[in-house]
């Protein structure tokens, strides 16, 4: 997948430790006649949001903040975003595993894979995965050559395909594609060396590859 208007920089993580957020969907809720609830999701994968305001507690981080909005400008470049509450493969307490995902079955042809990490039975597709932190197994067996990583999709190349049946798992840190909400921030002082956002918010960029 490429993302349009993307640069590959890190939104500052002492900003990105103080936000709030998490995942969103679409649903359209139908009250039908009978009482009774129709259902239909909107969207097929779910979208993160954040909201910044919190993560501001100083006149630096204020500064910080205005920096990385201007460099985008606005909302029309996305970056890389750690989500402290869900980035990596494994629970946030883990270190990650090469068993931790699964990629797929080998076929003996097919040489790329996308990550992904599992909710339950969905799968999210990791677009970002941070730069040696990726480990892959065959089979169950760790893979210390042989694949190239590319941190800018989340696909795994190996140099020969793996084998009919061969189970590819891996394990990974990874931040998310996301973007300004807005082409406007909001902020005041709040006293000398304190400032204050009063609205600013990052969206998760979704895409199809």
């Amino acid at each position: 997948m490429t993302l349009e208007g993307f640069h590959e920089v890190r939104f500052p993580l002492a900003l990105a430790f103080g936000a709030i957020g998490g995942p969103e969907r679409r649903t359209e809720i139908v009250q039908l006649a009978s009482g009774a609830e129709q259902r239909t999701a909107r969207w097929s994968d779910s979208r993160r949001r954040w909201d910044l305001g919190s993560a501001v507690q100083t006149l630096e981080e204020l500064q910080d903040l205005l920096a990385f909005f201007e460099a985008r400008r606005g909302a029309l470049y996305g970056s890389r975003f750690r989500d402290f509450t869900d980035d990596r493969s494994c629970s946030p307490e883990a270190e990650p595993s090469p068993t931790d995902q699964s990629l797929g079955t080998g076929d003996g042809s097919q040489t790329e894979f996308q990550l992904v990490k599992y909710y339950g039975d969905w799968a999210r597709r990791i677009l970002k995965p941070i730069a040696g932190t990726v480990r892959i197994a065959l089979d169950e067996v760790e893979q210390v050559s042989g694949f190239t990583v590319d941190t800018t999709t989340g696909i795994v190349t190996f140099d020969a395909a793996p084998g009919e049946g061969v189970e590819v798992t891996a394990g990974f840190e990874f931040d998310c594609p996301a973007r300004f909400d807005s082409d406007r921030l909001e902020a005041s002082l709040e006293g000398f060396g304190a400032g204050r956002i009063v609205n600013a918010q990052l969206v998760e960029l979704v895409g199809s590859p």
